[in-house]
């Protein structure tokens, strides 16, 4: 793939080659010249076929894990954020060693992948919110929780100009890969005033389904606001908002009920 220079910038297909536009400016590329068809039933292209079956499974995996989260993510993305989640899902799913490739998947692989994952790569949660917190699920109580431990917002918070407050927020999902469904949960502290002022500890509980076998992941993030005549505005672009994956359980396989003799 090539840029386009110069004044003139061209969209559409010129012989056998193709410009467009991109987040990234104006491209250029030759066009393959295989055909659609050959792609789809050659031998040859067999490999072809398996690698894009599985990119279709992690990319829509990946929409899925977002429409969870669609409530917290409004405000804490990057523009490539979809491209990046796409690109971890298929780590989950070549980390599958038992299905056959083309039919790897996210149930049989590795959800581990994802933790850590920042949906906004401008601001992450490691540079951005100190405490050390604590993570857990209790995945019997369908329970997954935040300690957050006693801080000072003056000097443990990464804050943008203009902010006053801040807010913690976490939000759990249990999602069902296979339906295409979630139950999700959301939790938010007090709003906390950027400042010397130490900040108590408190918790963030967020209630799933108990005893449940699908995944589970566990995000928390950090939003920004501006008090204005003793009223707060959250910080217009959001862009200075962490929100990350800091807890990802791959589930549980069902217990098979037990064999009962003639």
């Amino acid at each position: 793939m090539a840029s386009q220079k110069g004044i003139i910038k061209l969209e559409g297909t010129v012989g056998d080659l193709s410009f467009f536009k991109t987040k990234d400016g104006f491209q250029a590329r030759q066009s393959s010249g295989i055909n659609g068809d050959r792609i789809r039933n050659d031998p040859e292209f067999a490999r072809t076929r398996e690698n894009g079956q599985e990119f279709g499974r992690a990319g829509t995996a990946g929409k899925l894990l977002r429409q969870a989260f669609r409530v917290v993510l409004k405000d804490a993305t990057d523009s490539r954020m979809s491209n990046r989640l796409t690109a971890t899902m298929m780590k989950v799913l070549q980390a599958d060693a038992t299905s056959d490739r083309g039919q790897r998947n996210v149930i049989d692989g590795e959800v581990g992948f994802l933790q850590g994952f920042d949906f906004n790569i401008a601001a992450k949660l490691t540079t951005t919110f100190f405490p050390e917190f604590v993570a857990t699920i209790d995945r019997a109580a369908g329970k997954l929780s935040i300690a957050i431990p006693e801080f000072t917002p003056g000097s443990d918070v990464v804050a943008p100009e203009g902010s006053t407050h801040c807010r913690l927020v976490s939000a759990a999902a249990e999602i069902d890969f296979e339906a295409g469904e979630a139950v999700t949960a959301m939790a938010e502290s007090v709003d906390v005033k950027l400042g010397p002022t130490k900040q108590a500890a408190f918790t963030l509980d967020n209630n799933v389904t108990a005893a449940s076998t699908k995944p589970l992941f566990l995000l928390l993030g950090i939003t920004f606001y501006q008090s204005v005549n003793n009223k707060l505005y959250a910080l217009q672009n959001g862009a200075f908002n962490a929100l990350t994956i800091v807890k990802a359980d791959g589930g549980v396989a069902p217990v098979a009920p037990p064999v009962v003799a003639a």
